[in-house]
Parts: C-alpha cells; structure tokens; sequence
C-alpha cells in the first residue's frame, strides 16, 4: 500500500530551536528561524526579512546578471567577429609599410654611403695620381740636376787636368759660371708635395657613420678604474675608483709618491692602450670644469708648470670644458669647439689602428671632435675636474 504524498519535502530546520528557516539575518547574512529572532534568540534586533523575499531578491540578481553576462558575450562575439579581424589586417598593413619605410630608409642610407664611398675613392684616387706625379716630376728634375751637375764636374775634372797655368788663368770666368751654375742647384727638400695627404678620406659623414656603427657592434664599454696611486690631493676617489670629486682644500691625508699629480687635478686610469679600439664613457652633467681624454705614461706629475697640465703638453690630448667654453688641447695649442649644447655624458673613441682619436655624445652620437695623430707609445685614459665631480660610466 502506497501512502499519499502530503506535501513538498520540508527543508532544513534551524540546528537550535528545530523550526523551518523561513527567515533571513542580513546580519550573519544566513537564514535562521523564526526563533532566533524573536525574545532571546540570538539574531534579536538584528536586520532580517522572509527568506522568500530575500531569495525574490536573488533571483532578479541572477536575472539581471544573466542579462549583463548576454551583451557581454554579446559584445565579445562582436568584437572577435569584426574588430579582430579588422586590427589583424591593420597590423598586416602597418607591418607592411613599416617594412617599406625600413627598406626605402636603409636603401637611402645604402645609396649615400655607396656616393660617398665613390667620392672618397675618388679622392684617394686623384690623391694618389698628385703624389705619384709629383714623385715623376721630382724624378725628372734631379735625374736633369744629376746630369747636370755631372757635366759640370766633368768639364771642371778636364780644365783642372789639361790645362796649364795661364790657360787656367783665362778659364777663370768660365770656371766661376761653372762653379755658380753647380751652387744654383740646391740640394733636394722634404716636401709635403711629394706624400699622400690623408686629410684626403675626411668626411664629417663617414665619421658620424662609422662612430655609430662602432657604438652598435661594440659589446660594451672599457671597464675603465682610476689609479689611486695617480690621484691629486685636490681630488676625492670613490671606494670604486670611478668617481673624482674636487676638493679646493689640499688634503694632507694623500701620501706622495712619485706617480702622482701633486699640484694641478689630474688623474689617471689603471690600464694604457697600444693596439685595437677602446670607447670609455664619462658622466660629465654635475661639473663645469673638467677634463677627460687620453695621455701618455711618461706624463709629468709634479709642479705647477705647464709639463703636467692636461693639454698644454706633447703627452696629452684632452677635451676641456670651463663654464661654456669648450675645446681641444694638445701641446699648448688650443681648438675651441662650438657645442650647442653641455654634453650629459661625454663619450672617448680611441683607434689605435687609424691613429684616431674622438670624442662623441653618446645620447646622439653626435661626434664632438676628432684629432689624427701618431701616438709615440701606450695611451692612459686621463681626467681632471675643478668643479664639483665627474664619474666613469660602466
């Protein structure tokens, strides 16, 4: 025998008073009975109301959230089905004129290098044919000379063998025109004329593209320490031994020694250079009077003259700056640089091989200066700061 259903299955009932949970605390946010809020349960006075309407509530909750859930995927369908495609093809045409603007950029780089690589060649060229006609024209003249000078001798050799006193005697002026016609020709000169003139293979744009293509394939730079032992008084070395700061104050805590500057503010790095390519970087913003550039070994160190002076010796080569005024010292003589603006950082490009040394903006690359020399021996990079400090940059 079946018995009859009375009713819905009754739901949970509250664990304490054992009534249905027909209400709902806001409270504890959980339903309780009618019970537990009433005189002495534990939800008196709290916020409640019939769990029918709280879960009315949630329903239009679900509802309303279903609704938003709609437009969303919606929105998203929307989005994958015509805004992707549409940045797909975007990226596709972007990329393709990005590719066009790199070719069309880089075949005008191409193109002007391959015009001035024509124009210097033709330089060296034209160069090499003044010099080896010069050599050709030199050739001639003292093979002419030679000869000359050989008859001369002959016909002298001849009178002075031959001939008797008085026929000597009525020789006399023959033998002065001789003899002045052999004085008149003077003995060959070194000539700038008769050498290839590498000034020749100059060009402002060659450098600015070779400093930038040494600055993209160059790992890093030196890994440039200054030598304590080279430190002036005037001058504080950081623990790391890249950072120089002015001290107008002498220190008495510097003990003197035969490497180091002990008047001017000068300072020179652990390691020399005799071959191949350096670059060193030197953060430069905090001073307004520096020096940085390179020196060799047998620099002076003591005095005040100008022996040991940064750039008004043969052993130095340096960029200086005092207040707005910038240039480039050698050997006393100064070529004042005009900047547009102070260099933050100033870069020093070091070519052994070319005998080249340059100094650069290493934000732009923009070459500061250049200077050609032969270089007699290993090179130091050299500093000098008499405001506030300048550091190497690693």
């Amino acid at each position: 025998m079946s018995a009859e259903s009375s009713g819905p299955e009754p739901g949970p009932l509250c664990p304490e008073h054992g009534q249905a949970l027909s209400w709902f605390c806001c409270s504890e946010r959980r339903p309780v009975c009618a019970a537990c809020t009433g005189l002495g349960g534990r939800c008196r006075g709290h916020r409640v109301r019939r769990a029918e309407e709280r879960a009315e509530e949630l329903r239009n909750k679900i509802v309303d959230q279903c609704e938003r859930l709609q437009f969303q995927s919606a929105s998203i369908t929307k989005y994958v089905a015509e805004v992707l495609p549409g940045k797909n093809q975007g990226a596709v045409s972007t990329a393709s004129a990005a590719r066009e603007l790199v070719i069309q950029r880089l075949g005008l780089v191409r193109s002007l290098c391959e015009s001035e690589e024509q124009r210097l060649l033709e330089r060296v060229h034209g160069e090499e044919e003044r010099a080896h006609q010069s050599i050709l024209t030199q050739r001639v003249h003292w093979t002419e000379a030679l000869q000359k000078l050989d008859t001369i001798r002959t016909s002298l050799v001849d009178m002075l063998t031959h001939l008797d006193d008085l026929q000597l005697i009525q020789k006399e002026q023959e033998i002065f025109e001789r003899t002045e016609e052999a004085e008149g020709i003077l003995d060959p000169q070194e000539s700038d004329k008769l050498n290839f003139n590498e000034k020749c293979i100059r060009s402002s744009l060659l450098t600015q593209l070779w400093v930038t293509a040494v600055l993209g394939s160059l790992s890093g730079t030196e890994d440039v320490r200054i030598d304590e032992r080279t430190v002036s008084p005037f001058l504080q070395l950081s623990d790391d031994r890249r950072t120089l700061t002015f001290n107008a104050k002498k220190s008495k805590a510097c003990a003197d020694g035969p490497e180091r500057f002990d008047h001017w503010p000068n300072a020179l790095a652990t390691t020399s250079f005799q071959a191949g390519l350096h670059t060193w970087m030197v953060n430069v913003q905090n001073s307004c009077a520096y020096k940085v550039g390179v020196a060799l070994g047998q620099l002076p160190r003591k005095g005040s003259g100008n022996d040991s002076r940064l750039g008004h010796n043969a052993f130095s080569w340096v960029f200086s700056r005092y207040d707005q005024e910038f240039r480039f010292s050698h050997a006393g003589q100064h070529e004042s640089l005009a900047l547009l603006r102070c260099p933050a950082q100033l870069g020093v490009l070091l070519d052994l091989q070319a005998q080249e040394l340059l100094f650069y903006e290493p934000a732009s690359g923009t070459v500061l200066h250049t200077h050609h020399t032969p270089f007699s021996g290993p090179l130091f990079p050299v500093f000098a700061v008499a405001d506030q400090t300048i550091s190497i940059i690693r």
